[in-house]
């Protein structure tokens, strides 16, 4: 039970400065290329940091990824889930309470482009880490920190603001929910196509990488 405690812990504390750097970014950050520089380079600290813990997924996504690919025992996956997004609802309840929320819009993004967007780096996320996290070929590299949390910088580049709201991530979805950033329809949207894209990724690591 004390292991399972320390591996929840450790999933709200990284879910919580994620989505905390994605908060401060979006409500109090400047345009340009900060916002991507500094969420992968968040996510990628947190992975180091707890990622001997507890996986470091700070993902409700990749937590379902891993439990398909075996990485994560079943049983765990609804805790890890809850504790993703009560860090993520701390953090953004605390950047909101000191930044001025805009009022939640229309969202500028058609459904397509969410839905692809948000399915390609999300599938894109599950798979680098499944690949470089779990895998047995893998096992013991040290780069792994900085291959998850580059993922999530390019993926924020290549669609974020441009495709979809590039939140790659459900916890974060409801984050930028609570920030205003995004209605709760299109939150709702957003983590039913990352736990897809979370599904596809595992099922395609376990054939492309039968161990």
């Amino acid at each position: 039970m004390k292991e399972n405690l320390r591996k929840y812990l450790v999933e709200f504390i990284g879910t919580f400065f994620l989505v905390f750097t994605v908060a401060s970014a979006v409500l109090l950050g400047g345009d340009g290329v900060i916002a991507p520089l500094s969420i992968g380079f968040a996510l990628m600290i947190m992975v180091y940091a707890g990622g001997h813990i507890s996986g470091g997924h700070y993902n409700p996504a990749v937590s379902f990824a891993a439990a398909i690919r075996g990485a994560l025992a079943w049983g765990q996956l609804i805790p890890y889930w809850i504790f993703q997004v009560l860090g993520a609802a701390c953090a953004a309840l605390l950047v909101a309470h000191f930044a001025e929320l805009p009022a939640v819009g229309t969202c500028p993004f058609s459904l397509m482009q969410v839905i692809i967007g948000e399915f390609l780096f999300t599938f894109a996320l599950c798979y680098v880490v499944l690949q470089v996290a779990t895998s047995k070929k893998t096992e013991g590299n040290s780069y792994y920190g900085l291959a998850i949390g580059s993922t999530v910088m390019v993926g924020a580049f290549a669609v974020g603001g441009i495709f979809c709201l590039g939140a790659f991530n459900p916890a974060v979805a409801v984050g930028l929910g609570l920030i205003h950033s995004a209605c709760w329809a299109g939150v709702g949207i957003i983590a039913a196509t990352n736990l897809v894209a979370g599904l596809c990724a595992a099922l395609v690591y376990k054939f492309v990488d039968a161990e």
